[in-house]
């Protein structure tokens, strides 16, 4: 381009001499000169047009001087005669410059490089992904744009679509140029900086080095209005000052260190998307009668990665025999598809590079660990920091709590990486089935010594005593349907881990079986090893009764989490190590030996809920048994959950231990509606149901937790009064449940708390009260002034007239509320009341931060505020079944918050409105709901 605008700048330049020759003629014939100069001159302004626009579109060009115009001017002898002449030399010239014009506009179009890629257009999810960034790079506040998934998911064909689009002149004209470099596993900075400057035309000097190389580059780009700059394969963080990126990688760690505004995650397709790339590139076969099952299943097992999805449809193109799609489905479900034209080298290799370059301790063998538990299976995170644990994984010297706050952060990495997802559950993690078919490749052919054998879920009938042997670490059978064992002739010398959970039909292990495992550390049975450190019994549901257990003097966890255990084993009081001891969900438990507990010194974790047996408090303890003082000589108990006979304070000092824990779970009466399956680390909760409270005083209890349900109670009304006169805020409290009673809440003879009982309080949930009429009966009881208050919700209280009264006698304040449900309630005249001294007084909307409020059958409802009150933050708002709410919180400033309103159609068209503006503004965002199904308008 430099070399372009240099000609024009001479052809100009030449043809200005002529002009300037003729300034000045002396010619006789004044009317031919003066026509003849006419026609000069207006070619010559074509000229002089010309070479601007090349000037002008070519940013780094250098303007010619124009000092020649001057020295012409002063210097004309032309005569007349030679005007004639001089016109022609113009003419020819300006068709030199449009000739240098058009390779000007030639070299204009390669502002954007096409780069050759397959088109995203009949895939739905990838189209969203690329209208979204395309909208990003028109946001003058977002410069770096990160886009991130697993590898083969589509990132590369989504870039490349993007920068095929922006060659679109509607598309290009915010930017000058548009570079694409490719980055790659091994960053070398001296071949990106090489890439662009090619990319720029300027010359490149190999000796130079980075830093100097880095400051002609920067100003360079600082010449272009705009530019973008698309940097591909991206495996760690590279440090730019220059705006304008669009990077891609498979860490979402990387988009941090590179400081990108805006997160794109890449997914996985949808069956949908999948099966019709699948059929895209498998042809015609896919669509046979005999084939289509087996093509489906076979497409399916790709889990919607592209990459996965493109090479197994072309290795399987024209292919018609049901038994070669047969043994490639079987090859897929053994994670071991070998003999599958291409996946290894295209799929298995390039998803191995996350891989390898994981960095810190030990991470690569937590991530292959993960692959040892079935395909598409939810692991409970407690599960793998167990596993983790006992396999040295983890450090043994770290208490509970710090191991796993260390397998968190693990994990975390692990998501980042896109080499872990979240499962099912809360608390629970999973690998796609992708991913974990490659973790499985990569152990199954490591070192001897290392290997892991994996045939989990797979329903295996019998162990294949072929496969096992002294070059196996980790074996697992979880999940089949293995009736027996074979009683002998195993060596598996080396293995450190025994997966055989979720064999229900496997009633016995023969002490043969056991012969050849004597390394093992995490077992799913029983064995006579001193070196096991878990025995993991989790889902046994058979199993009734155990063998001593004494001599297993490493055992860190025992997990007997849904057997049928009725009593603890023998020796138990010898397992100095036990960090963890889990018997939840065992039903048959109807005993726990005095003594056993107390002589575990190492317990940091014990989980017994959900189970029979109930802990005794201040002599109602039956004889031999244990009792919850008990649990106070454990210095490193830091996880606690378990069920109590009655509410009664224990006599010992047990507040200084109880404050030592970080999670627990206590359980009072019969709380077979109430159980928390899942393992909160974080939360603090106390659960009573089915008992009477009146008299009764739970104080001691609320101490230290954060959470309180109260469900099928009797006397909850004394209760309040009980905490009311005593006057001692719970700051700890963030959450109270009350449902399923027929206490009124209103209080009497003065028992109104004089300060805030729940100061912290963040959660209310009342649920199926027969005798509530208003929540305010609650708030005086304890004082409350619900400045922390987010989530209020009511459900199925009948005689509910209102929420809270502004009457002055407790100040409320609502600025923190965020979310508002209310259920067949069906008396519920108004939200909020005052009387007529507070009406006026209540400055600004009651409820300023409410995002969301859901309304649900509440037939007498007729406003949700004062008159002319708007509620500024609203984004979502549901009303179904409310016919007689007529008005909504709502002005025309609401379109800046407003996201969603559901509801009937028939009750939105009768909605009264300050203004028709005000309806016709807010009628994009109104979803018609019916009977669950939802249709915009």
């Amino acid at each position: 381009m430099e070399l372009v605008a240099s000609l024009l700048g001479s052809v100009v330049a030449e043809a200005g001499k002529h002009l300037c020759g003729c300034i000045c003629s002396k010619a006789s014939n004044s009317l031919r000169f003066q026509a003849g100069f006419k026609d000069l001159e207006e070619e010559m302004k074509l000229l002089i047009d010309l070479r601007s626009k090349v000037e002008n579109e070519s940013a780094w060009t250098p303007q010619v001087s124009d000092e020649f115009y001057a020295r012409s001017f002063l210097n004309c002898s032309l005569h007349n005669k030679e005007l004639v002449q001089r016109l022609k030399k113009v003419q020819r010239l300006r068709k030199v410059g449009t000739s240098i014009s058009m390779v000007a506009a030639h070299r204009l179009a390669r502002r954007v490089e096409h780069i050759p890629g397959p088109s995203i257009e009949c895939q739905a999810t990838a189209t969203q992904n690329l209208a979204k960034i395309m909208s990003l790079l028109n946001d003058d506040g977002v410069g770096r744009i990160g886009v991130w998934g697993m590898g083969g998911v589509g990132k590369t064909t989504l870039v490349k679509n993007l920068n095929n689009k922006l060659r679109d002149a509607s598309s290009t004209q915010s930017f000058g140029i548009v570079i694409w470099i490719t980055v790659s596993k091994e960053m070398d900075l001296k071949r990106i900086q090489v890439q662009i400057a090619q990319r720029l035309n300027m010359a490149v000097d190999m000796d130079e080095t980075t830093e100097r190389m880095a400051i002609k580059l920067f100003h360079r780009l600082k010449k272009e209005n705009k530019f973008l700059l698309i940097f591909y394969d991206v495996w760690k963080g590279i440090h730019l000052d220059s705006l304008g990126i669009v990077l891609t990688t498979r860490s979402l760690d990387v988009c941090r260190v590179m400081r990108a505004d805006v997160d794109v995650r890449v997914d996985v397709l949808n069956d949908s998307e999948a099966w019709n790339l699948f059929c895209q590139n498998v042809g015609d076969v896919a669509s046979l009668q005999h084939i289509k099952p087996l093509a489906e299943a076979v497409a399916k097992e790709c889990g919607g990665l592209p990459l996965a999805i493109i090479v197994m449809g072309t290795s399987m193109r024209g292919k018609t025999m049901v038994e070669l799609w047969e043994d490639a489905f079987n090859e897929l479900q053994q994670s071991l598809p070998c003999n599958i034209q291409g996946i290894e080298d295209e799929v298995y290799k390039p998803l191995k590079w996350s891989n390898d370059l994981l960095q810190g301790k030990n991470i690569k063998s937590c991530f292959l660990y993960c692959s040892l538990f079935p395909e598409d299976f939810s692991i409970e995170i407690s599960e793998l920091v167990q596993c983790w644990l006992a396999e040295g994984l983890l450090d043994s010297q770290q208490n509970y709590r710090d191991a796993q706050n260390r397998a968190l952060a693990l994990i975390e990495n692990l998501k980042n990486c896109c080499l872990l997802e979240p499962g099912d559950s809360t608390g629970t993690v999973k690998m796609h089935d992708v991913v974990r078919d490659v973790a499985i490749w990569i152990s199954s052919s490591l070192s001897d010594g290392c290997k892991f054998l994996v045939r989990s879920g797979i329903r295996l009938t019998e162990i294949p005593m072929v496969e096992l042997s002294n070059s196996l670490k980790r074996v697992s059978f979880m999940n089949n349907v293995i009736t027996e064992l074979p009683a002998g002739g195993i060596e598996c010398l080396e293995a450190s881990t025994l997966f055989l959970q979720g064999n229900q039909t496997l009633v016995m292990i023969p002490e043969g079986f056991l012969v050849g495992f004597q390394q093992l550390r995490i077992a799913f049975f029983l064995l006579h090893l001193s070196e096991l450190r878990a025995l993991l019994l989790k889902n046994c549901t058979c199993l009734e009764e155990l063998p001593p257990l004494g001599g297993l003097s490493q055992l860190q966890l025992l997990d007997c989490d849904s057997t049928a255990i009725k009593e603890l084993p023998q020796g138990m009081e010898q397992l100095s190590n036990l960090r963890e001891l889990n018997m939840s969900r065992t039903k048959q438990l109807k005993t726990f030996r005095a003594g056993v507990v107390s002589r575990l010194p190492a317990l940091e974790v014990l989980n017994m809920t959900d189970t029979e047996y109930k802990w005794g408090v201040m002599g109602n303890v039956e004889e031999g048994e244990a009792s919850f003082d008990e649990l106070g000589s454990l210095r490193q108990l830091t996880y606690l959950y378990i069920n109590l006979k009655g509410i009664t304070p224990p006599t010992f000092e047990y507040d200084a231990w109880i404050s030592r824990l970080k999670s627990f779970k206590i359980l009072v009466g019969s709380t077979t509606h109430f159980i928390f399956q899942e393992r909160e680390f974080k939360k603090t909760h106390v659960i009573i149901c089915d008992v009477d409270l009146s008299g009764q005083c739970i104080g001691w209890l609320l101490t230290n937790s954060s959470s309180l349900l109260l469900g099928f109670c009797s006397g909850q009304k004394q209760m309040l009064e009980n905490l009311a006169l005593n006057n001692v805020s719970f700051a700890c409290l963030t959450k109270l449940t009350i449902t399923n009673s027929d206490c009124c809440l209103r209080p009497e003879n003065g028992s109104v708390a004089q300060n805030d009982l729940l100061p912290s309080l963040e959660e209310l949930y009342l649920r199926h009260l027969t005798h509530l009429e208003n929540v305010s009966d609650l708030v005086s009881h304890l004082g409350l002034r619900l400045s922390k208050l987010r989530v209020m919700e009511v459900l199925s209280c009948p005689r509910l007239k209102y929420l809270l009264s502004f009457d002055g006698v407790v100040d409320i304040t609502l600025e923190n509320l965020e979310d508002i449900r209310l259920s067949d309630c069906v008396d519920l005249g108004d939200l909020f009341v005052y009387d007529s001294g507070q009406l006026n007084s209540v400055q600004g909307p009651v409820v300023p931060n409410l995002q969301r409020i859901y309304l649900r059958k509440l037939p007498r409802l007729k406003a949700l505020s004062k008159e002319e009150e708007s509620w500024p933050s609203i984004e979502e708002l549901t009303v179904n079944d409310c016919d007689h709410l007529k008005r909504l919180p709502l002005n025309r400033q609401s379109v800046n918050s407003i996201k969603k309103i559901r509801g009937e159609l028939e009750w939105w068209r009768q909605l009264e409105w300050g203004d028709e503006e005000m309806r016709s503004s807010l009628q994009p965002f109104f979803l018609e709901c019916t009977f669950g199904k939802q249709t915009p308008r």
